[in-house]
């Protein structure tokens, strides 16, 4: 994109600021993982800095569940503004039964739309320490529950909702994506009003 993401304009605020509304109907708990340098202080919630360096997204993995004080976390990354509130809540609320709980879309698995238990910690940090930064690496040494396609289904289209925004054709393409969206939930309103 050439620029921060997260401040990238979405409706009304931006990736952030859409991605923090969400979450917080999930959860009052919310938080920023911001990477290596502390941002985003602004926005009224706790911001965690990374301390593993150049990991990748794994470091925020980390440094959100040395955050979350034993509990497990919900993880989400700003550039999948159109993953649906309610399937946030579906994966926080099998996240007391497993170590992991990950949707798998037609694309693969989305482990920054995700639930991870602290018990994922200990072998995060040692496939970070073997040199293993996949996202996926960890998996095998914990209990993970893949969410496919079928079970995604009863949330929308995953192929849809798991889009992300990493260039400007990417962000015009979710955007029309919101706004059929709105534009089929308002048809369906005014259907049923009559």
């Amino acid at each position: 994109m050439g620029r921060d993401k997260a401040l990238v304009p979405w409706g009304e605020t931006d990736l952030l600021g859409h991605a923090l509304a969400r979450l917080r109907r999930v959860t009052d708990d919310v938080r920023i993982l911001c990477g290596p340098s502390p941002r985003y202080a602004d926005r009224g919630v706790p911001v965690v800095v990374d301390r593993l360096a150049d990991t990748g997204p794994i470091a925020g993995v980390v440094a959100g569940l040395e955050a979350c004080g034993g509990r497990p976390g919900l993880f989400v990354a700003v550039d999948l503004p159109l993953v649906p509130v309610a399937l946030f809540t579906h994966l926080a609320g099998l996240g007391g039964s497993w170590d992991g709980v990950v949707p798998v879309s037609p694309r693969g698995p989305e482990p920054l739309c995700a639930v991870y238990a602290p018990s994922c910690l200990g072998p995060i940090l040692r496939q970070v320490a073997a040199g293993e930064m996949r996202m996926t690496s960890f998996w095998r040494d914990v209990r993970v529950i893949e969410l496919g396609p079928p079970q995604l289904r009863a949330f929308g289209d995953p192929e849809v909702f798991f889009r992300n925004v990493n260039t400007p054709a990417d962000l015009q393409d979710a955007s029309s994506a919101t706004s059929a969206a709105a534009r089929s939930a308002g048809r369906r309103r005014r259907l049923r009003g009559r």
